[in-house]
């Protein structure tokens, strides 16, 4: 048994690569909270999570002031037991954004740690189904692109061998949402995956309309079309449409899960590890949506996500958008369209900890020990 000694905390604020709009906001920065362990072994191991640009003091005070001293001198080993005794310390902030992100960057960090002494990559310890998931891209596909680049995009993806690329949908009338996909699809031909996203932008009427003249695009899905806490919304559109509807990025706990496939109410599951708590809870919501025979196609966080993806055997796609470029070296691997996941210990993610330590905003370092 080795306790955990020391937790170093830091936060790196990224700018996005590309300029990223969707029907209901921009992304302008993505918070990075940091959580670095050590054991008493001296094994380390490092997590992280994500905001879109808000809410990151937050995450780091919680962490800082609650959730850091509680794990030190606790079992390294028992990640379950200390997932659980800090989502019900916490229960008064759970189920939330603020409180998942921060469970989700301790629990990451916990896994590498796990992963890193026991010599393993994250995909071969977590389930080792597959070493390669197929990617799409979402970069190209945002909500102010015209539609000529969005063509052009597409073309350059798929000639690098990616299986789909992503387009925003929500433009203000439903015939220029159509007029860009079918302008895709026309110069892509029927073997390219065209997957939407509307980011919870419509109601269950505008959905139903769109989801109806988007129908013979032969779409791989309609993402988060409505409001993602609009359970019986989602069960009625997906009764309308033969279009699969995902779900996933906006929810936060495993039963929220557990009641949208119980109820028909989705056909992709997009659970994404920064959300949900951590990969202790992202790998029940996988293995309960295997039961279902519904596939996992994680959001966004493709370093991390590629080793999930490839850890269950109902990953069907890893989302292809750099984020970690300018704190990492080596950046994940890619050959023909197939992201391939780490052959290194733990999460596999190269940290450039000399550039994360030059960019860490100060007043959030902090070491519990």
């Amino acid at each position: 048994m080795a306790k955990i000694e020391k937790v170093e905390l830091l936060m790196v604020d990224l700018a996005p690569k590309v300029k990223r709009t969707d029907a209901i906001q921009s992304f302008v920065s993505q918070e990075t909270p940091i959580v670095i362990i050590t054991d008493r072994d001296g094994a380390v191991g490092t997590g992280y999570s994500y905001t879109i640009g808000t809410g990151g003091s937050s995450v780091m005070r919680l962490l800082a002031d609650h959730l850091a001293p509680r794990i030190i001198g606790k079992d390294a080993d028992r990640i379950e037991a200390i997932w659980r005794d800090l989502e019900f310390y916490t229960h008064a902030t759970t189920i939330g954004a603020i409180t998942a992100i921060a469970l989700a960057a301790i629990d990451t960090a916990l896994w590498d740690l796990r992963a890193r002494k026991m010599g393993l990559p994250l995909w071969k310890l977590a389930g080792g189904a597959s070493d390669r998931r197929p990617l799409y891209t979402t970069e190209g596909g945002w909500l102010h692109i015209d539609k000529q680049a969005l063509v052009e995009d597409g073309l350059a993806a798929r000639e690098k061998g990616f299986t789909g690329s992503k387009v925003k949908i929500g433009k203000p009338r439903a015939a220029e949402d159509v007029e860009r996909l079918e302008a895709m699809r026309a110069a892509l031909g029927d073997g390219y995956e065209i997957m939407t996203d509307a980011n919870q932008g419509f109601g269950l009427d505008e959905a139903i309309r769109r989801s109806g003249r988007l129908a013979d695009l032969d779409l791989a899905w309609i993402e988060e079309p409505l409001a993602a806490d609009d359970i019986d919304g989602h069960v009625r559109l997906s009764n309308s449409t033969s279009t699969p509807i995902a779900i996933g990025e906006s929810l936060y706990s495993i039963r929220h899960f557990r009641e949208y496939m119980q109820r028909g109410a989705c056909s992709i599951v997009q659970v994404d590890v920064g959300r949900i708590g951590g990969i202790t809870p992202w790998l029940k919501v996988a293995h309960a949506a295997e039961a279902y025979n519904i596939p996992i196609c994680p959001h966004f966080l493709m370093e991390l996500h590629v080793s999930l993806a490839c850890a269950v055997p109902n990953g069907k796609y890893v989302e292809y958008i750099p984020q970690l470029d300018e704190i990492t070296g080596e950046k994940m691997k890619i050959e023909s369209g197939m992201a391939i996941a780490p052959s290194a210990p733990g999460l596999g993610i190269d940290w450039d900890w000399q550039e994360i330590r030059r960019r860490a905003i100060s007043e959030f370092n902090s070491v519990i020990a």
